[in-house]
């Protein structure tokens, strides 16, 4: 057995574990009872609060946190108690004719003691969401959120020691080397959002308890815009978002792969969309929010410099404000492959733009990378939507929109291979912080009695006769 008795963090891991087994045992009305709680923390008593918290670390507006940090767990948060006693319940199956003399069902059991690791660009949701499933499965649960957002995670832990015990819900806050120190733990699963490099230290760290892991991880989402696509539509939705939360958003447009003869309509109606939602003087909008901090505000110019020495043309934006890690909205085309913009996840507000003549072009350009946690097709004609969808690969799809496919519970969200591993929201969220624990009961005697030992001529025959035809 491990021995982590060294470790920071032992003491609370400790007590979650003593504690797994009653929490595990709760009903479904105490589970219930307590996302009720974490509810009415978000919606009334701390939603003023965080909205604060978040202006001071990247001066993101209130809609903005209402909609896509408050409103989402709220939501998440309706949609788990209104489903939860139905998800418990056994789920009866069938039993082969081989078996008769049973009763087979699968019932879903907490995994024990979680570790939910978040980021920094949507704290709130991407902590508790989270967290709502791993309640809704009966888990104790430890939450790392980011230290790059440091006055949203002081909110979060003052709410959580108000709404829970350590034994059960507990949040720790700190540097890279608290979460260093947590994977060390022998925890059951982990849930982890965040870029594929790190993904890949989180999942050596679980290799070596065994644990399972859940993996939000991200990559270069494309944006296809095909010839038969209503243009004002696309763009609409494109500059939303692309620049929501000021492009810091792991299913944002990464690129955009525009037939070329619409190129000059796309680049002309995007120039005014952006003025209608930031007005001309986007730095003194209200509406868009800043780079998180120094370093990527940093990474984020360099690849606009970069891209500009390769002879990229720069569309629109392109400016910046190192005083206030303001990065203006940014268009960008002719980027070569060999710019930092086409070969990293930008996440953040500059959209490279490149074309295409044929829709083949565009499936052999996205398969020549890893996986995206979402692509975007926009196309009147279903036969290339189908096409596309068919020819490529990705963790989630929008079509004639993009990244509303997360707020929508009804579905699995999460990647594939490099882009994520696991599924999270909804029942999907409840299964993955859940065991698929399956039963059998034997009642009778039956037919499988028949071929114990010792194998003799008959129970051959039988044995043959049951692979023929049962």
């Amino acid at each position: 057995m491990t021995d982590y008795s060294d470790n920071k963090f032992a003491n609370v891991f400790d007590k979650q574990k003593a504690n797994q087994y009653e929490v595990g045992n709760t009903s479904y009305k105490t589970r219930i009872k307590k996302l009720k709680a974490l509810k009415y923390a978000l919606e009334k008593t701390y939603r003023q609060a965080l909205r604060d918290a978040m202006y001071k670390d990247f001066k993101k507006p209130q809609v903005e946190v209402d909609l896509t940090e408050i409103y989402l767990v709220v939501k998440e948060i309706k949609y788990v108690c209104s489903n939860l006693k139905t998800w418990l319940k056994k789920e009866k199956v069938e039993t082969p004719l081989t078996l008769l003399g049973t009763t087979s069902y699968i019932t879903y059991e907490p995994k024990g003691v979680c570790l939910i690791i978040s980021p920094w660009n949507y704290p709130i949701t991407l902590t508790f969401g989270p967290l709502v499933s791993a309640i809704a499965s009966g888990n104790t649960v430890i939450l790392k959120p980011s230290e790059m957002t440091p006055n949203t995670s002081a909110v979060m832990a003052e709410m959580v020691s108000e709404l829970f015990k350590e034994d059960e819900v507990a949040l720790i806050e700190g540097e890279v080397e608290v979460s260093e120190e947590l994977l060390k733990l022998p925890f059951n699963h982990i849930f982890f959002t965040g870029s594929p490099q790190v993904g890949k230290i989180v999942m050596s760290a679980a290799a070596k308890h065994l644990s399972s892991v859940t993996l939000e991880l991200g990559g270069k989402s494309p944006t296809i815009i095909h010839e038969s696509a209503a243009i004002e539509n696309a763009v609409k939705n494109i500059v939303w978002g692309k620049y929501l939360n000021g492009g810091q958003t792991c299913i944002a447009p990464d690129y955009v792969l525009v037939h070329e003869s619409v190129k000059t309509a796309f680049i002309s109606a995007f120039k005014k969309q952006v003025t209608d939602y930031y007005t001309e003087h986007v730095k003194t909008s209200t509406s868009f929010c800043r780079i998180v901090n120094k370093r990527h505000f940093e990474r984020l110019a360099a690849s606009i410099e970069d891209a500009k020495e390769k002879q990229a043309s720069v569309e629109f934006g392109g400016h910046y404000d190192a005083s206030d890690n303001y990065i203006a909205p940014t268009l960008i085309s002719d980027v070569p492959e060999s710019a930092t913009l086409m070969q990293e996840e930008i996440f953040g507000p500059i959209l490279p733009v490149k074309t295409y003549q044929t829709i083949d072009e565009v499936i052999q350009y996205v398969n020549s990378k890893e996986k995206p946690l979402a692509l975007y097709i926009y196309a009147k004609k279903k036969n290339v939507v189908r096409t596309i969808i068919n020819q490529t690969r990705a963790g989630t799809t929008c079509i004639n929109s993009n990244a509303i496919q997360f707020s929508n519970h009804y579905l699995p969200f999460g990647g594939s291979n490099n882009s994520g591993i696991g599924k999270a929201h909804g029942y999907f969220g409840f299964k993955e912080f859940s065991n698929a624990r399956s039963v059998l009961k034997k009642y009778a005697p039956g037919p499988l009695n028949l071929l114990f030992p010792p194998y003799t001529n008959f129970k051959e025959t039988l044995a043959k006769l049951s692979i023929k035809w049962f």
